[in-house]
């Protein structure tokens, strides 16, 4: 891995890769299937114009030509239909469309669409007087526009296409028919041929854009995947390394979303963020998210490559199950200060605990396994090391909901304890569903942490608080830092001793994850990508990355 005392500049590489989630042909997955879509309905489209065609010549205008269609023009029309109808089918109910040909599908409808108009333009005898320009010229154009391959291959599909016309006149000839010469019929279809050229710039359109998106997308060993949120710092991208098949989240921070006053002011954010990011990095709690890489993008992005987390964050788990038992709180509780007191131990303070910084997840067998993540803002608490986010004032220094009175009057240096103080808070909304304090503006809010005392929790719930849980969570909650617990590991050994940690277990995990979130608990199982790479397949759910 990456040596995380220097900075690493990312060059992206442009050489081409077998095993790659890009598309050979240039576009990158997610517009191969977009791209997909369009075909179908494309086709949808036209099976009804050639049905209604069909419809016209016999049945409801057969005055309209000079003869109705024999019977050669209609199986001509209904084998077209037929193919296009079959074509829509596969568009759309392919389970992986993506890894299908589609663009050589569409390529090979071009060319069966343009032979079957160019039979029925040269199948009532017309020449010379009513001859016109053939519908093939539209077809090649909006095939070019719909369909994403390799110019090449366009333009040689459209020139196929373009010659389907005088390839009619000849049929026609044998039949006996007065057709025009060869020479005559190449130079009365032109525009088919002029209309071939133009349709390479389409394609042409096609590739690069899909190359640019693809050289985008593409940080060193990591190919981006989906995006999994987007905040104001910048977005999460679910990942994948290209040789060891690990899935990932990729955090960018770029520095137009930092808003900086100047350029120089960009640099010095993205320095910061080095030096926060190495010293997350050097955290190994097995309850703090793991930090594979990091480094800038050519485009100046900040980048983090984190690991992919199966689970949900404490916000969106509250909020959509409701307040949790004190036994599984305090369960939880004890992970998150297992994080938090290892930072505190190296001099690091997080800075920014709150439920959707804190995420509970399936790590193999385990249940309920606490990552703390996002130390975007963690400060350094010891002298020689205070070189925090704090000083710049494009960043926020944290959640009104969670701060500590300390840290909202700047009446001194950060330490520990506002974390401990923002714990307090966490264990409120675990247990109540509610914050610690309700206000109609931020400002409000930070004022009710400033001089307000608290409620305890019992008395905001009706689940069962023990006395001692109360105590403790008040005890964070102190305004004074020095009546609270000094640090994390203090905390953990005041929960260690809490009554309400006897009754919650991993078995009792697993199964309220088979009642509540059963589409989480399915067996991993090893797959095989086309390299060859085993790696493990996972329930896909959002990722632990935040904003």
């Amino acid at each position: 891995m990456t040596d995380r005392r220097k900075r690493v500049t990312l060059q992206i590489d442009k050489s081409p890769r077998e095993d790659s989630r890009f598309s050979p042909r240039g576009l990158p997955d997610d517009l191969r299937k977009e791209a997909a879509q369009r075909l179908a309905l494309f086709c949808a489209t036209g099976a009804g114009i050639w049905t209604i065609v069909v419809i016209m010549a016999n049945v409801l205008r057969p005055t309209s030509v000079p003869t109705p269609f024999p019977w050669p023009g209609n199986l001509i029309g209904g084998i077209t239909i037929g193919v296009l109808a079959a074509s829509f089918l596969y568009s759309t109910l392919r389970s992986t469309p993506d890894r299908e040909p589609v663009s050589d599908l569409g390529l090979g409808l071009l060319i069966i669409n343009a032979f079957a108009i160019a039979l029925i333009n040269e199948w009532v005898p017309t020449f010379p007087d009513t001859r016109s320009v053939s519908w093939n010229t539209i077809a090649i154009l909006v095939y070019a526009m719909v369909l994403p391959t390799t110019p090449l291959k366009m333009f040689a599909a459209c020139l196929a296409a373009a010659s389907m016309d005088p390839l009619a006149v000849g049929i026609a000839n044998v039949r006996g028919l007065e057709t025009p010469s060869f020479v005559q019929a190449i130079l009365f279809y032109y525009p088919n041929y002029l209309c071939a050229v133009i349709a390479v710039w389409p394609s042409i359109a096609h590739h690069r854009l899909g190359r640019k998106i693809t050289d985008a997308r593409e940080l060193g060993s990591y190919e981006l995947v989906e995006p999994l949120a987007h905040g104001g710092m910048g977005e999460v991208w679910r990942a994948e390394h290209r040789l060891i098949a690990r899935p990932a989240a990729i955090k960018l921070v770029r520095p137009e979303m930092l808003a900086p006053a100047s350029a120089h002011d960009a640099r010095a954010l993205l320095r910061k963020f080095e030096r926060e990011a190495q010293a997350t990095a050097i955290l190994s709690s097995p309850h703090t998210i793991d930090l594979f890489d990091f480094g800038l993008t050519n485009d100046g992005s900040f980048y983090y490559v984190m690991e992919l987390l199966i689970g949900r964050d404490l916000e969106s788990l509250i909020r959509d199950f409701g307040p949790l038992p004190a036994d599984r709180v305090t369960y939880l509780l004890r992970q998150v200060c297992h994080s938090l007191a290892e930072a505190h131990a190296r001099g690091l303070v997080h800075g920014d605990i709150k439920p959707a910084n804190v995420h509970v997840c399936r790590m193999g067998l385990d249940y309920d396994f606490v990552k703390v993540l996002d130390f975007g803002l963690v400060r350094f608490s010891t002298p020689g090391l205070r070189n925090s986010l704090l000083s710049t004032e494009h960043v926020t220094s944290g959640t009104p909901a969670y701060m500590a009175p300390e840290v909202i009057l700047g009446e001194s240096e950060v330490d520990p304890r506002a974390d401990v103080y923002s714990i307090g808070c966490l264990a409120y909304w675990m247990l109540t569903g509610q914050l610690v304090f309700d206000a109609d503006t931020p400002m409000k809010m930070l004022l009710h942490h400033v001089e307000t005392a608290p409620v305890p929790p019992s008395q905001r719930t009706e689940l069962p608080i023990s006395p001692e849980l109360d105590e403790i969570v008040l005890a964070c909650l102190e305004k004074d830092p020095d009546r609270r617990p000094q640090n994390a590991e203090a905390l953990w050994q005041m929960l260690l001793e809490c009554r309400s940690r006897e009754t919650w277990s991993r078995a009792a995990a697993r199964r309220w994850w088979e009642i509540h979130l059963p589409e989480l608990t399915q067996p991993l199982v090893l797959a095989v990508p086309a390299s060859g790479a085993i790696g493990v397949e996972r329930p896909r759910e959002r990722s632990g990355a935040r904003r």
